[in-house]
C-alpha cells in the first residue's frame, strides 16, 4: 500500500548564495530520501523556499543600497536554477514573500490569538539612539552568555545552539553603527510557549525513532523549561499583523518562516487544481520528516510543533533527521570569511554527480565531517570512475563489441553467479532499510559494495580471455554482471540521479529510472536486449585541480 510523505525542507535566507555546507546538511538529503520514496511509488510532496523576511535580507540590501526585494528576487532566482542543475527536485520551491503565504500565516496566528495561545504584553527592547530604529535580534550582535561565543545573534548563539533574547547578550551593540543600543519598552504579541512544555516533553519522549542528538538535544532544552516569546517586531519588512493598530509591526521572522511548510503546501495544491490536495499530507496518514542543520532543531522540535499543537487538527512531524556541520578543509564555513565552495560555483565548472556523491559519502549524520578537494578527487576517480565508471564501461564494451550489442544469454547459471546475485538482492534489501530510516551514507556505502563485489567477480571470470575460448561463459559473466548493474542504476539513482539516467538508456531501456521504481529482479534484463555503445559515466578529474581550487578558498572576490 502506497505510503504518503511530506518532505519539509529548511527555507534559506534570501541574502546570499548556497554553499557546499548548506547543501550536504539539507538539500542533498531530502532529495535522496524524496527520490527514494517516488521510486517506491509513494506519494511525496517536497516544499521549500526563499526566506525572505529573515533580517540578514534587510541587512544585505541596506549594505547594497539597494531594495529588499531586489535581494529576493535575485536569490530566489538563483536557488530555482542551483536546484535545477544540481537535481534537487522540489515539488515546490517558493517565497515567505507571497500573498498565499501572508494569508496562511495570518490565519495561524489569528487561531492562536483567539484560542489564548497568544497574548499582548510590552517588553524592553535595544532601541538605537543613532540610527532612531528599534533592533530586530539580528541587528544586535554580543557575548553568548551560555557558552561565551563572542559572536552570537540576539536570536540564537550558532555555537551553542541556544535561543536567545537580544537583552541577555553580554556586551550588546548594534550591528549597524557599533554601538550599544538603550532600551525601550514597546507593546509586542507573544506566544505561550510555557503552556506547551509538558505536552511536547511528553511527546518527544515518545519519539525513539529520532537521532539520539535531535532528542537528547530537544528533551534537555525542554527540560531547561520554555519561555513566552515576542512572536512580533517593530520592523516595515515582512508579513502584517491582521489587525487594526499594528500597521508598523511585523509577525517575526522565526514565528512565520516555520509557516512556510503549510503555506507552500497549500500553494502547492492551489496550483496543481486542487485547492485542497495539500489536506492528505496535513490532516490525514502522513509521515512529515524535516530537514535541516542542528542550529535550526528546537524551531522544529519545539516552536513548529507548539504552534501546531495550539493551532490543532494539523500533524506533528514525525522525524527530524538533522545533520550536523559539514566542515571545509578542516575549518567551519565562514561566508564573512569567503572560507566556502559556492554552489553556482562549482556548478559552472564541475558536473552535478560527483559532488552530489561526495557530499553524500561524507554526510554529517552523527557528527561533523569534512570537504576537502582533495578527498573530492581521490573518491571521484578511485570510487566513480575506477570503480563504478570502469565496471559499467567495460562490461557494456564487450556486450557490444563481441555480442552484436545484446544482452548474452546466460545459459545455466552456476554457483558464482548465484553468489553475485544473491548478494546484489541482500544490498538492495540493504540498502532500502537504510534509507527509509535516513541512514543515507550507510545507505550508499552498501550499494557501492556491490559494485566492488560486481568488479571481484568480474576479475575472477576473465571473460575478456573466456570470450575467445568459452564464448558461452562469457556470455553467462557478462549477463549477470550486466543485470547487477541494472541494479546498480537503482540503487544509486537517488544519490547520482543524473548519470543512472544516462546508465538506464545505455542498458536498452525506454522512458526514466523512475518508471521502472525501485523494485529489481535479475531477469529484468532479457537475453537479447539491445544495449547501446557506451560512453563513460563519469570523467576523471586532474589532481592539479586540487591546489587550484583550495587557493581559490578564503579569496576575496
Amino acid at each position: 500500500m502506497p505510503e504518503r510523505i511530506l518532505v519539509a525542507v529548511a527555507w534559506p535566507y534570501a541574502n546570499g548564495s548556497i554553499h557546499l555546507g548548506h547543501v550536504a546538511g539539507v538539500y542533498l538529503p531530502a532529495d535522496i530520501f524524496a527520490r527514494y520514496h517516488r521510486l517506491k511509488g509513494n506519494e511525496v510532496l517536497m516544499v521549500s523556499g526563499s526566506d525572505a523576511h529573515g533580517t540578514p535580507v534587510t541587512l544585505t540590501a541596506e549594505q547594497r543600497g539597494v531594495t529588499t526585494e531586489d535581494v529576493t528576487s535575485e536569490y530566489q532566482a538563483e536557488f530555482l536554477d542551483n536546484w535545477k542543475r544540481l537535481g534537487i527536485s522540489f515539488d515546490l520551491f517558493t517565497s515567505t514573500h507571497t500573498d498565499n503565504h501572508a494569508r496562511v500565516a495570518q490565519d495561524i496566528f489569528l487561531k492562536l490569538l483567539e484560542q489564548g495561545h497568544i497574548y499582548k504584553d510590552t517588553m524592553r527592547q535595544p532601541y538605537c539612539e543613532t540610527d532612531s530604529r528599534f533592533l530586530a535580534d539580528r541587528y544586535v550582535e554580543g557575548k553568548c552568555p551560555h557558552c561565551g561565543f563572542d559572536n552570537a545573534r540576539g536570536d540564537q548563539c550558532d555555537n551553542c545552539g541556544r535561543t536567545l533574547d537580544p537583552q541577555e547578550l553580554i556586551g550588546m551593540a548594534c550591528r549597524i553603527c557599533g554601538n550599544a543600543p538603550v532600551i525601550r519598552e514597546t507593546e509586542h504579541f507573544f506566544l505561550k510557549l510555557s503552556e506547551f512544555e509538558k505536552p511536547l516533553l511528553e511527546w518527544v519522549r515518545e519519539q525513539t525513532h529520532w537521532r539520539p542528538n535531535v532528542r537528547n538535544f530537544t528533551i534537555s532544552f525542554l527540560e531547561g523549561g520554555l519561555r513566552d516569546r515576542a512572536i512580533t517586531r517593530d520592523i516595515k519588512w515582512g508579513v502584517p499583523l491582521p489587525l487594526d493598530g499594528y500597521e508598523d509591526k511585523r509577525l517575526y521572522v522565526w514565528f512565520e518562516a516555520v509557516i512556510g511548510y503549510l503555506s507552500a503546501s497549500k500553494e502547492w495544491a492551489e496550483a496543481s487544481g486542487d485547492a485542497d490536495r495539500w489536506k492528505p499530507f496535513w490532516q490525514k496518514e502522513c509521515r512529515a520528516y524535516y530537514f535541516l542543520g542542528k542550529d535550526n532543531i528546537p524551531f522544529h522540535t519545539v516552536i513548529w510543533p507548539a504552534m501546531l499543537m495550539g493551532y490543532g487538527g494539523l500533524s506533528l512531524p514525525y522525524d527530524v533527521p538533522a545533520n550536523e556541520y559539514l566542515n571545509l578543509e578542516g575549518s567551519q564555513f565562514s561566508t564573512s570569511r569567503n572560507w566556502a565552495v559556492w554552489l553556482p560555483d562549482y556548478l559552472d565548472k564541475y558536473e552535478p554527480d560527483p559532488l552530489r556523491y561526495v557530499l553524500a559519502a561524507s554526510m554529517p549524520e552523527t557528527s561533523d565531517s569534512d570537504f576537502s578537494w582533495r578527498e573530492y578527487v581521490r573518491r571521484n576517480n578511485d570510487e566513480l570512475v575506477a570503480t563504478y565508471g570502469n565496471l559499467v564501461h567495460r562490461v557494456l564494451s564487450m556486450v557490444y563489441r563481441d555480442f552484436d550489442g545484446k544482452a548474452p544469454d546466460p545459459g545455466a547459471l552456476g554457483d558464482p553467479e548465484n553468489e553475485l546475485l544473491d548478494e546484489a538482492r541482500r544490498r538492495f534489501q540493504e540498502t532500502s532499510e537504510s534509507i527509509e530510516v535516513v541512514r543515507l551514507r550507510a545507505a550508499l556505502g552498501s550499494a557501492m559494495s556491490l559494485a566492488h563485489a560486481a568488479n571481484r567477480y568480474l576479475d575472477r571470470k576473465e571473460p575478456w580471455r573466456a570470450v575467445k575460448s568459452d564464448k558461452a561463459d562469457a556470455a553467462r559473466t557478462l549477463w549477470v554482471t550486466l543485470s547487477v548493474i541494472n541494479c546498480l542504476k537503482t540503487l544509486l539513482y537517488p544519490f547520482i540521479p543524473f548519470s543512472s539516467e544516462r546508465l538506464h538508456t545505455m542498458l536498452g531501456f525506454a522512458g526514466s529510472v523512475r518508471d521502472s521504481g525501485w523494485t529489481w529482479s535479475h531477469d529484468d534484463l532479457s537475453p537479447g536486449q539491445p544495449v547501446e555503445k557506451p560512453e563513460p559515466l563519469f570523467a576523471k578529474l586532474d589532481e592539479e585541480l586540487v591546489e587550484a581550487e583550495a587557493l581559490r578558498i578564503g579569496q576575496s572576490e
